[in-house]
């Protein structure tokens, strides 16, 4: 009679890589907006979900929760967070700000290595509209514009972009839905204006066209936002 060889627990590559999958697969859902605000995300039902042990599961929700798309409340269930509307205002004239500054920044003191970066990203935002692929353009847009800021070289303008970036993003997703996930060129070509500007070291023209970007975004989400049911939809029973 052979021996049987014993069985071996997972690696903590494989446990990693299982955590890796079901946070990716969260994420695009609470990005993609199928899982709504409020949505509940247990962990025992999401084990079943994904047939794996809740160890990976927890380890994707701890993650998610560090980057504001789940909140863990006070009775410590899990839920997506809440996208709050009535602070929009607020938020928009944030982001604006932060467009403006940064990219004026940008211009005032970027070296070469920063343009190669700034253009990479553009370039991979450019793609991605091509492929209409919603997800990809909210991580290019937003590694675009953190690449910007790094340019920049003031990391109180780089830290509090960054949050802002990461707090929109759903905001964003709704954006792209505005189109219907075609974007017009001309809002692809902006990005090519400002990375310009930033080259050329024109700070006025950089500033304006900063404006002018972050303004356009304002108003096509507060239009679609504004559309009847759109709300509603995403909150569902949730809303207050």
């Amino acid at each position: 009679m052979t021996d049987q060889a014993p069985q071996t627990a997972k690696s903590p590559r494989q446990r990693g890589s299982t955590a890796q999958m079901v946070y990716d697969q969260l994420k695009r859902s609470i990005l993609e907006l199928t899982l709504t605000p409020g949505s509940p995300l247990d962990e025992v039902s999401l084990s079943e979900q994904f047939d794996m042990s809740r160890t990976p599961i927890r380890e994707a929700l701890v993650r998610l929760v560090a980057e504001g798309l789940v909140r863990t409340l006070p009775n410590r269930n899990t839920v997506v967070a809440a996208i709050d509307f009535e602070q929009l205002p607020v938020y928009f004239e944030a982001l604006a700000l932060m467009y403006r500054v940064t990219t004026r920044a940008a211009a005032l003191h970027r070296q070469a290595p920063d343009l190669v970066e700034i253009r990479r990203f553009e370039a991979a935002y450019a793609e991605a509209v091509d492929r209409r692929d919603a997800l990809a353009m909210i991580q290019a847009n937003r590694d675009f514009h953190m690449a910007i800021a790094m340019a920049g070289g003031n990391f109180y303008f780089t830290g509090l972009f960054d949050r802002l970036l990461d707090e929109g993003r759903r905001i964003l997703r709704l954006y792209y839905r505005s189109f219907d996930d075609r974007l017009p060129a001309q809002y692809v070509e902006e990005h090519a204006r400002m990375v310009a500007a930033i080259e050329a070291r024109d700070t006025e023209t950089a500033d304006r066209l900063a404006a002018a970007h972050a303004d356009q975004i304002v108003r096509q989400i507060q239009s679609y936002i504004r559309r009847e049911g759109v709300i509603d939809t995403l909150l569902g029973d949730r809303l207050p």
